[in-house]
């Protein structure tokens, strides 16, 4: 086996101030669903092709497995349906409609029985003339009535995308539909693409404005179901961290896009790393799978209660990475509990290589940026294995498959008692559960 020690000095993680985001009090962990857009994309062949085109028996029916398969349990709360859902043209009065053969009973009755089931429907629009598939979009002329439409239908979730409109105008667009979302009483978490065409287009996004408009925001390019499309995308929020992990934080969220795990082109060990990285990255977990079909391996990634509490981490800090070098990166997301001046973390040992055999990663728990004195209890994620309480001069040795992650949680332990009282602990405080304060460690700050 070749060994890769990594001897890095101390690293300090830089903790982003708090940013305040749309004040609906939503989303103030990364959501987590399903979503049919990667997997089915505009499949409307319904009579050639009805198991698997976009209609409301397939969101009947994956609402059916989400619950009787433990999605629900494991808290995928979401079904959303993407484009290429709506007819053609909008009704007598202007309204959208459901598309009347796919959808015969309308998007109303879809969400009531995804309702009845415990969970939250999901819909999407394009702020332009046309959806991305050239269905009828957002213009000036129906942000109030689309935005009431989709209240009336009881939706809980609205995903604007921006094919066919100008980057130029939707620094005005998007909030003024977001204003239309909550004008309407019902909350809606709302997932904007406003920052991604901008970028496209040589422009620098407002991102003040994104974040105090919208609950998520894409900003790079959309997921393909391969390796090669994973990867780049972890490469852009790793390039671009400096820059998106002061935005995230509860209620508002940087999205990588979905989640592709069971699908055809990502391996067990590559998928493994898709679901650490993402929950590192405080991302929203909303897969795309044809949950009729997935193998129960890939399930279990997706249901891994652990990995999720990592994703779900109330204080919503987005994990940064701290090191890269010959094919292996390592990503650190500060998670509760919270020991005194102590952050607890979520470690993703990332192995880039694809030389055929596991790489060892040593590493001792102060160069990974963690100096409490009385230590962290630590669990590998998914091999649910414990390493017992390691203290700062205590060396971490792990093996990382090829295209594969180890992660592992280190709980920060309290100290004991002394003199029959504990220690005053420093509670964070602010929006985003930072109060603006930085941890360091000496040595290189990363």
């Amino acid at each position: 086996m070749m060994g890769i020690l990594v001897v890095a000095a101390a690293v300090a993680i830089v903790l982003p101030p708090a940013a305040l985001g749309l004040d609906n009090g939503l989303a103030l962990t990364p959501p987590m669903g399903w979503l049919a857009w990667e997997r089915f994309r505009c499949n409307t062949d319904c009579t050639n092709d009805p198991k698997n085109c976009i209609s409301e028996n397939l969101f009947y029916e994956m609402a059916d497995r989400l619950v009787a398969d433990g999605f629900v349990a494991a808290g995928y709360e979401y079904i959303n349906i993407d484009d290429c859902w709506m007819s053609r043209s909008r009704d007598q009065h202007g309204r959208l409609q459901a598309d009347p053969d796919r959808f015969p009973n309308g998007i109303k009755a879809l969400a009531d029985y995804v309702h009845s089931k415990g969970m939250k429907m999901g819909i999407y629009e394009d702020l332009g003339n046309y959806t991305c598939a050239g269905y009828p979009g957002i213009t000036a002329d129906y942000v109030q009535i689309d935005a009431q439409t989709f209240a009336e239908w009881d939706i809980d979730f609205v995903k604007l995308d921006g094919c066919y409109s100008h980057p130029k105008d939707m620094d005005k667009g998007y909030p003024e539909f977001g204003y239309a979302l909550n004008d309407t009483g019902r909350p809606m978490v709302y997932s904007c693409s406003w920052p991604v065409y901008q970028i496209y287009s040589g422009m620098t996004p407002d991102w003040d404005s994104i974040v105090a408009h919208c609950n998520l925001w894409r900003n790079f390019d959309d997921i393909q179901d391969s390796w090669a499309s994973v990867t780049s995308i972890i490469d852009y929020y790793g390039d671009q961290q400096e820059t998106l992990i002061p935005l995230a934080g509860p209620g508002h969220f940087n999205d990588p896009d979905m989640l592709i795990i069971g699908n055809f082109g990502l391996s067990y060990e590559q998928s493994k790393a898709q679901m650490a990285l993402w929950s590192a990255m405080a991302s929203p977990l909303l897969s795309s799978v044809d949950l009729r079909t997935i193998d129960p391996k890939y399930r279990a990634i997706l249901q891994n209660r652990a990995v999720i509490a990592v994703n779900q981490d109330p204080l919503g800090i987005q994990g940064k990475r701290i090191f890269k070098d010959k094919g292996i990166e390592i990503w650190a997301r500060p998670i509760t509990p919270v020991v005194g001046e102590f952050y607890s973390y979520a470690i993703v040992f990332f192995n880039r290589r694809v030389d055929g055999t596991p790489s060892q990663v040593s590493v001792t728990i102060q160069e990974l940026g963690m100096l409490n004195p009385s230590g962290y209890q630590t669990e590998d994620l998914f091999a649910s294995q414990s390493y017992g309480v390691l203290f700062p001069a205590d060396r971490l040795k792990v093996d990382v498959n090829p295209s594969g992650v180890v992660m592992v949680s280190c709980s920060a332990v309290a100290p004991r008692r002394s003199f029959g009282r504990q220690p005053a602990q420093q509670l964070l405080s602010g929006r985003g559960g930072l109060g603006g304060r930085r941890l360091f460690a000496a040595g290189r700050r990363f």
